[in-house]
């Protein structure tokens, strides 16, 4: 399943002839990016190109570490122009920055390379009146796109919706319009953002790029829908796709999010299981928005949760949130943790739950002698009152400790 970094957009006729005007007066080189800092549009050259500019032009987007930079200085935030610094480190001359808004909401920056820092008075001005036109230019052009997001939006959340006539007639809906192919598989991917201090705007464009690459490739036809804080990408595939290709298209997912996003964003994502036809688009977002609590409970998942790895875990993630506390952990496991030593028996218990009651595999994984690790089950045993050669026990035991990971410090629900 092959994505590949997302570039913008290009700016139509008419921002590009308002970028080149603006460059042609100054004399200095001139671009328009989106709210991502993603190149729009860009003017000819005028002796001031850096490596960040070269590569930018060259690969359609500035490399992530530049990305990261320029939007670290709250660029997106501001309410008026200014002067972002040059990075040696980074291949960076200093650049004026212009926030282009409609509204107050921002549709761009215009981006002027000033390696002096500093603009005579005129020029200010030209570029005040410059970014008053695109900004006007802009505002047009993303009226029609926006129109077309929604109605993409509402065809995907209606093929995962619980209404089936509902699904039934956005399925034919989706193949009049050529949206929605024959395809023998299904996948539902949902991404989950938590509180941050972004603004809805910027959240919802940087969901968009993230997912924009994996909606149309070689292997797959996609929809995705943007929500506050949250998105869904639902695709169709001629063959099922692996654990590998999973796993490196939500990698790739939350490193764009990461670079766009500001850290308290904390991106989860959730996978949902793999179905034959679209009528399983609803069971696998399903199972995706469960994958994605489990990846927002779990820091071992590491932001990736994906509903066919999840094993019993699948299962007691689908309790309601007031469910699923502390009162879930059987009373023995619960007197092992008070009792002295508890957490190096509640570990040894772990371990040896997790290399199936195999003696000599668990005592080499914990580093002791056999003879110490009889000695820790003994403990356990007279500790918990249950008896670890009994199949429902262990059964109790193990899925205890499973619910005390989901609860563990650090673990929250999917907001």
């Amino acid at each position: 399943m092959t994505g590949r970094l997302q570039r913008a957009r290009p700016g139509s006729p008419e921002l590009q002839a308002l970028v080149d005007e603006l460059a042609e007066r100054l004399g200095r080189s001139v671009a328009v990016d989106d709210p991502l800092v993603r190149m729009v549009c860009t003017s000819r050259h005028f002796g001031d190109e850096d490596p960040v500019r070269i590569g930018t032009l060259l690969q359609g987007r500035a490399d992530n570490a530049a990305i990261r930079y320029v939007l670290a200085q709250g660029v997106t935030r501001w309410s008026r122009p200014g002067f972002i610094d040059g990075r040696d480190d980074l291949g960076l001359l200093p650049r004026y920055v212009v926030p282009l808004r409609e509204r107050g909401h921002l549709l761009g920056l215009l981006v002027v390379v000033v390696p002096e820092k500093k603009l005579a008075e005129e020029e200010t001005a030209a570029v005040a009146r410059a970014a008053e036109a695109m900004a006007a230019q802009i505002h047009g052009e993303r009226i029609a796109a926006d129109t077309r997001k929604t109605d993409e939006r509402d065809l995907a959340l209606a093929l995962v919706g619980a209404d089936v006539a509902a699904r039934t007639t956005a399925r034919r809906h989706g193949e009049e319009l050529g949206l929605l192919g024959a395809a023998e598989h299904v996948l539902v991917t949902v991404v989950r953002l938590g509180c941050g201090t972004e603004p809805v705007r910027q959240s919802e464009a940087a969901l968009w790029a993230a997912l924009e690459g994996f909606r149309q490739t070689r292997s797959a036809q996609g929809l995705i829908a943007i929500g506050r804080e949250r998105a869904m990408l639902l695709q169709l595939r001629g063959r099922s796709p692996g654990a590998d290709e999973i796993a490196a298209q939500s990698a790739r997912i939350l490193d764009e999010l990461r670079t766009f996003l500001d850290p308290s964003a904390d991106p989860v994502i959730g996978v949902g299981g793999r179905h034959p036809g679209l009528d399983g688009a609803r069971t696998s977002y399903e199972q995706a928005l469960v994958a994605a609590r489990a990846a927002r409970r779990l820091p071992s998942l590491r932001g990736i949760g994906d509903w066919e790895l999840l094993g019993e875990l699948a299962v007691l993630l689908q309790l309601p949130e007031h469910a699923l506390n502390a009162s879930l952990i059987p009373k023995p496991l619960r007197t092992l943790s008070e009792a002295h030593g508890g957490d190096r028996l509640r570990d040894t218990l772990r371990c040896f739950l997790a290399h199936a009651g195999s003696i000599p595999r668990t005592a080499d994984a914990l580093g002791i002698h056999r003879t110490s690790l009889y000695y820790r089950l003994r403990q356990i045993q007279e500790v918990t009152g249950l008896d670890l050669d009994d199949g429902a026990h262990r059964l109790t035991l193990h899925l205890g400790l499973r619910i005390g990971e989901l609860l563990a410090p650090g673990a929250g629900g999917v907001r």
